[in-house]
Formats: C-alpha cells, sequence, structure tokens
C-alpha cells in the first residue's frame, strides 16, 4: 500500500510480507495408520521441522471412522498423512472422500500413503481426489518427506488465503447493500462494526464517531457491545484510552492499531469520522487490504446519512409556509391515537375554488393567501397541534376539544385576506374528527378526516361536518359497487336494453333509446340513477359509453338486415365529450360496423353542454355533418341560457318526464308547451317521454309534439322481446 494511503503504523510486531495467514506456534499433523510403527517412524523423521517459526504436532488416528472423529472436532488440521488400506482396503480413499464431502473441509491437505505399490494406480487416485501426493511408504525418505509436508503446508496456506479472501469479499458486498439503504445512525454503526469484525475475524465490540466542522468535541454516532448505549454522547466521557488514540488518528490522518484495538479513520469533506474496534490479534496484511474496500463504502453510507438528514428535513417541512407538511403530519397524528380518549379534534380545512385565485390573479398571489391563512391560524390558535399544510390548499390541525369553536373558527377564517392590491374574501369548508375515531395509522386518520371534509364540500356545509362511522360504510359500499362494476363490465355482464319511441302522428315506430342495465344476477337490477354517477367518479364511463355505442350500432344492422331501419339513440356523458377525438372515435365506431349515421342519434343533457360549451358546440358539429342526429335530454331541467339553444347543432328537444307525469289534470302543461313552441320556432323535432297515460298523449298532441315514448307504448325491453314488439306490429 502507498504511503499516501491510509496505512497502519505497527508499534510493536512486525510480520512477514509473505505471510497470508496469522503465524501459530504449531503446524497440526494428523497421522492416520493401522500400524503405530508408522507413527513413530513418522514422528521421528519429522522431529525438529519448523516452517515460518512454527514447529509440528502430531494428532494419531488408528482407523478411517478415527481420523473423521478428530477432523470433525480440530478444524486446525493442516496436513493429513493417510494410509489408503487400513480395516478395508480403500478405508484412506472414503476418508477422502468423507472430509470433502461430508464435512465440507476443502483446506486439509492430504497426502496418501500405501504399503502395498501398484494396489491403487497413482494417476487415477489424483485425478479422481482431492489430495495433494500419493507415495509408497517406502519411498517416503526423511527428505522426501520433510519436502512433501512443507509443499503440503504451502498449498495449505493458499488455499486458506483464497478461501478467506472468498470469505473477505462475501462479506463486503453483502455489508455494502445492507449499510448503502440504511436511515437510521445507530442501526447502521452497528452494521459497519459487525461487518468489520468478520473481516478481521475479532469480536463485534467497538464504536463509530465523528467531530464535525466547527466543534471541538468528538461525538459517539453508534456501538456494539457495551459501546452500544453511548449513542451522542461525547467520546471523552465514554472512554479516554478511546477517544485519544481516536484523536491519534485524526492528528496523523492515519490508521492505527495496538495489541487490543484497531481505529480507521473515515474521511470526508464536512467532518472525520473513526471506527474503533477491540482486536486481540495484529491485523494481517489481508485483511487490511479488505478493511481498507469496506471503509469506502463506510464513509459513502456515512456521507449518505447526513444527506439523508437534510432531505427529511426538506421532505418534513413545507416550502412555502414552513409549517409541517402531509408526511410529516401522518408519522406524527400516530402518536395522538389512543383508545377511549376524546381529549382533541382534528380539523381539516379546505379552500374553495382556490384554483380561481392562482388562474385569475396569479400564483403569487395565490401564495400569498395561503401564508396569510398560516398566520391567521397560528395568532388565533396557538394552542393548535400539528399545523400542517396536507394538501395545496388544505391544512390540518389538532386542538383540545373545549378550545375549538366552529362558529368563531369560521368568522375569523371569512374575514377577507388582503394580497398585494387584492382583497379576497376566501370560503372553506371543514371536515373534523374526533379523537375517538383516530385510526392506528396517521394516514387512516386522514383518509377518514377527508371522508368527512368530503362530505361537507358535496353537501356546501360550512359549519363543518364531523366524522361518523355510517360515513365509512357509505363510502366502504361506494368503493364496493364500484369495484363490483368494474368486475362485471370486464366479463361482459352489462345489459343494453331498448325503448320504442314512436311517432305521435301515426305510431309508427322510428327509432329506440339504447338504455344501460346492470344485472345483480338474482333477478334484479341495479338502478342506472345509483351506478352511472359512481361510473363517472370511477373513470369507467368512458369505455362503458364505447362500449354501448358499439351495441347500439351492432343491434341497429341487425335490425336492418331483418328488414326494420330506425334510428337509435345513444347517449353521452361530459367525461366522454372530454376525450380527445371522440367525434373521430364515433367516425371510426360507425364505419367498424357499416352502420349510416343517420341511424345513430347521440343525446346529451343540458348539464353535458354547459359545462364544456365551446368543445360540445365544436364535436356536435363535427358529427351532424357526418350525418348524425343530436338530441338535448331532459330539456328544460337544467340552468342553460336560451341563447345557446341557437348555437348548438341540434335535431331534437327530448322534454323531461318531470313536465309529463301530472299533464293534463294537475298541470297547466305550460313548460311543455313552451319546449314544443321553442322547437317549432327553432325547427327541431320535439319527443316528450314518460307517456303513461292516454290523455297525456293527446294533450301532447294538441300541443304539437312530435314524437313520444313511454310505458303506455313500451317499457325498455332486451333485444329479444324488442324483435317480438317490432313483428307484432
Amino acid at each position: 500500500m502507498s504511503s499516501d494511503q491510509n496505512d497502519f503504523l505497527f508499534f510493536e510486531q512486525d510480520y512477514e510480507d509473505d505471510a497470508v495467514i496469522e503465524p501459530t506456534k504449531f503446524w497440526d499433523i494428523l497421522i492416520v495408520d493401522d500400524e503405530p510403527e508408522i507413527h513413530s517412524v513418522t514422528k521421528l523423521a519429522l522431529s525438529g521441522v519448523e516452517f515460518w517459526g512454527a514447529g509440528l504436532r502430531f494428532h494419531d488416528a488408528y482407523s478411517g471412522a478415527e481420523a473423521i472423529e478428530i477432523l470433525a472436532k480440530n478444524n486446525n488440521i493442516s496436513v493429513i498423512f493417510l494410509d489408503v488400506v487400513m480395516e478395508t482396503d480403500d478405508a484412506g480413499l472414503q476418508v477422502v472422500k468423507r472430509v470433502r464431502d461430508e464435512l465440507n473441509n476443502q483446506h486439509v491437505r492430504i497426502i496418501l500413503r500405501t504399503g502395498q505399490a501398484g494396489n491403487t494406480p497413482e494417476e487415477k487416485v489424483i485425478r479422481e481426489y482431492d489430495i495433494n501426493d500419493y507415495k509408497t511408504k517406502t519411498e517416503l525418505t526423511r527428505s522426501k518427506l520433510v519436502t512433501s509436508l512443507i509443499t503440503a503446508i504451502r498449498s495449505y496456506e493458499q488455499v486458506c488465503q483464497l478461501e478467506y479472501q472468498s470469505d473477505a469479499m462475501n462479506t463486503i458486498v453483502s455489508a455494502s447493500k445492507s449499510i448503502l439503504g440504511l436511515t437510521d445512525i445507530k442501526q447502521l454503526c452497528k452494521e459497519i462494526i459487525k461487518h468489520m469484525s468478520i473481516i478481521l475475524k475479532c469480536s463485534p465490540r467497538g464504536l463509530v464517531c465523528s467531530k464535525l466542522d466547527g466543534d471541538d468535541f468528538i461525538q459517539v454516532l453508534g456501538g456494539c457491545g457495551h459501546y452500544e448505549n453511548y449513542f451522542g454522547e461525547k467520546l471523552i466521557n465514554v472512554d479516554s484510552k478511546v477517544f485519544k488514540q481516536v484523536e491519534s488518528c485524526f492528528d496523523l490522518s492515519k490508521h492505527q492499531h495496538t495489541d487490543s484495538s484497531a481505529t480507521f479513520v473515515l474521511k470526508s469533506k464536512h467532518r472525520k469520522a473513526a471506527l474503533y474496534i477491540e482486536c486481540d490479534h495484529v491485523p494481517l496484511q489481508a485483511q487490511l487490504q479488505f478493511a481498507e474496500i469496506f471503509l469506502t463504502n463506510v464513509s459513502v453510507a456515512l456521507d449518505n446519512i447526513r444527506l439523508f438528514v437534510k432531505l427529511r428535513d426538506a421532505a418534513y417541512k413545507d416550502v412555502l409556509t414552513g409549517i409541517s407538511n402531509r408526511t410529516n403530519f401522518i408519522e406524527r397524528v400516530e402518536g395522538y391515537q389512543k383508545p377511549h380518549v376524546n381529549d382533541y379534534v382534528f380539523v381539516l380545512l379546505d379552500i374553495v375554488n382556490f384554483a380561481d385565485i392562482n388562474n385569475g390573479l396569479g400564483q403569487e398571489v395565490g401564495n400569498k393567501v395561503l401564508i396569510g391563512i398560516v398566520q391567521r391560524l397560528k395568532e388565533n390558535y396557538p394552542t393548535a397541534k400539528l399545523l400542517s399544510r396536507i394538501g395545496a390548499d388544505v391544512f390540518g390541525f389538532i386542538i383540545r376539544q373545549g378550545e375549538l369553536d366552529l362558529k368563531k373558527l369560521n368568522e375569523q377564517l371569512g374575514v377577507p385576506f388582503c394580497a398585494e392590491e387584492h382583497t379576497l374574501p376566501i370560503d372553506f369548508r371543514l371536515g373534523l374528527c374526533q379523537q375517538q375515531d383516530f385510526q392506528s395509522s396517521g394516514i387512516d386518520t386522514l383518509k377518514v378526516a377527508y371522508i368527512a371534509l368530503n362530505q361537507a364540500k358535496k353537501t356546501k356545509h360550512k359549519e363543518g361536518i364531523y366524522y361518523s362511522v355510517d360515513m365509512q360504510d357509505k363510502m366502504a359500499w361506494r368503493i364496493g359497487i364500484i369495484r363490483q362494476l368494474r368486475h362485471d363490465f370486464a366479463r361482459n355482464k352489462l345489459e343494453v336494453w331498448y325503448q320504442p319511441q314512436l311517432s305521435l302522428g301515426d305510431l309508427s315506430l322510428i327509432g329506440c333509446e339504447a338504455l344501460l342495465r346492470w344485472p345483480t344476477g338474482n333477478g334484479s337490477y341495479i338502478s342506472p340513477a345509483v351506478f352511472v354517477p359512481l361510473a363517472e367518479d370511477a373513470g369507467l364511463i368512458v369505455d362503458i359509453g364505447q362500449w354501448v355505442l358499439e351495441q347500439a350500432c351492432q343491434q341497429q344492422k341487425r335490425l336492418e338486415n331483418m328488414g326494420t331501419e330506425i334510428c337509435i339513440a345513444v347517449n353521452v356523458s361530459i367525461p366522454q365529450f372530454k376525450v380527445k377525438g371522440y367525434a373521430q372515435n364515433v367516425k371510426n365506431t360507425l364505419l367498424k360496423y357499416g352502420v349510416k349515421p343517420k341511424n345513430i342519434e347521440l343525446e346529451v343533457t343540458e348539464s353535458v353542454v354547459m359545462d364544456e360549451l365551446e368543445t360540445v358546440i365544436s364535436t356536435l358539429k363535427e358529427l351532424q355533418e357526418l350525418g348524425m342526429e343530436v338530441a338535448i335530454d331532459d330539456f328544460g331541467t337544467g340552468f342553460s341560457s336560451l341563447s345557446y339553444i341557437q348555437s348548438l347543432p341540434l335535431d331534437r328537444l327530448k322534454i323531461d318526464r318531470a313536465f309529463i307525469k301530472d299533464l293534463p289534470n294537475d298541470d297547466t302543461g305550460a313548460i311543455a308547451a313552451l319546449v314544443i313552441s321553442l322547437g317549432a320556432k327553432l325547427g327541431l323535432k320535439t319527443i316528450a317521454e314518460g307517456v303513461e297515460t292516454q290523455e297525456q298523449a293527446q294533450f301532447l298532441k294538441n300541443l304539437g309534439c312530435d314524437e313520444v315514448q313511454g310505458f303506455m307504448y313500451a317499457k325498455p325491453m332486451p333485444e329479444h322481446e324488442l324483435i317480438e314488439f317490432i313483428n307484432k306490429r
């Protein structure tokens, strides 16, 4: 290792560079032979032999079974002199196989000896068995015996070195994976010491400490063993001996060790750090090399922790307002969940139409409003806890039940805010959750508060709505219905029924309205008034609407092939019109099924038109130019301006059943007459839905209504009933 690297300063002991394992006092040699004199002769021949400053220590076994028993208990045997023929002709060879396969001892070196030369071919044995040498006892002179032994010991060391290197690299790889992902400094330090102890082959007892720029003290970051409980302590107060050694390492910027410990310096831009570990032996060169590799990852891990702390602070704080953010709130609110305690209430506050401020006056004004809201909450509720910005325009805080007055809160928040030259009255919606309803996890507590907030927004309730269990039950039911709808639609279980539409003059069949039906499987059906709004909220209505259009096209072609060419009306929702290229998609569908544009009518409600007026007008014109007819459904029930009716590309006005049901006795028919007259003046046909009596039909006919549909003529029906209805006519 070069001098500019972190070399070790060895104070008390040197070692030879070629030593790859720690020198021991003895090399352990196992003699396995069923002849006692062979044991004596071998020991005599090898008496006085030393290698690398270590003598020989002999162990005796007089059978293969006895040899296996010794090897199972002693893993320090370096060389075995093994007789081939003992209790059986191949007893020695069986020992070799058991040592390698059963004991999984790959490092011990084996010298096979036989007194029966030629019984076992030498080349075959060496090729098939992991042994060092194979000799007859007669050719093993003292010189050859010593040579074979030293060669075997060298080989033993090389195998041990390779085994250590493999284990050390695996340790470093494993350690890198475990420490680089840690974000807890105490856990990180424990992992560092644990893996370093494996590399140095010592017990995991030590600590990691650091000295930040500008500090005049060294602080313990974490430790193992008896150092584990000193997190955050000054090192000088923990152990003065360790403190002096670490200080010396910092001053010299080098690793150091004594007979009982090793200290490693970890360099970084903004701090000094050191790893101190108790080690009862002098580290070997190979161990130091692998330790140096590991220390590189340790430095990175410590820097990552420092960065993580900064990121965590940023992640838990709202940059604009300086208060806690959603993440911080979720983590900290869990501490307030206590069974049978109801001291606090969680207030969730949403600004109504805040996007209009950003879009109309600019984000800078919007930001000042948000900052002003936080300031007002702090001033009026200084005892509030966990004041947090939960969303872009949603704030939350926890306050004691007796300190919350909803009327007063609304009055305080209702005072207009001043932002630049603007004075802005702000409206709020409040969702509240009592402590008794807090959940075991912070995210679930936030969810139940949002359930109350959404209820307040839906009902436009200003005073605030408290969460109750039945709200969650309704929410669970809603989610369950949507999940089941998604499931049934994917499995083609929905149905399209058809309600005939007739000319009021001669009652001839002019068309049908395609109506979606959802069977439950037990003979009943879920009302479209229930599941269609849910499908819109869940984002399913676009796919379902396309499916209904395709079903209508296919039905129209089947009727046309039977000799009945009528128009089928299909309802279109707001989300469908918002899909880019909706008109082209309708065109492609008609082409796919070969349906004439005049035979498919699109029915849109006033709410659809008013939601995206320009987009709807553009799309409807494109479809009308194709030859399709367009009807305004439920006309008169919405809030549209009559001035828009002239600009819409329409063919038909559909009178809602609400204006038909009380005709002619309990309703003057003024609205029905107005719609029919308006249609006539605009050159539009009118169709009345919900006609159930002959009196209603006659009244509408007298007013000049063109077409009708209703139970008096035909209820909505599946395809086979529709065909029967047509055939009977």
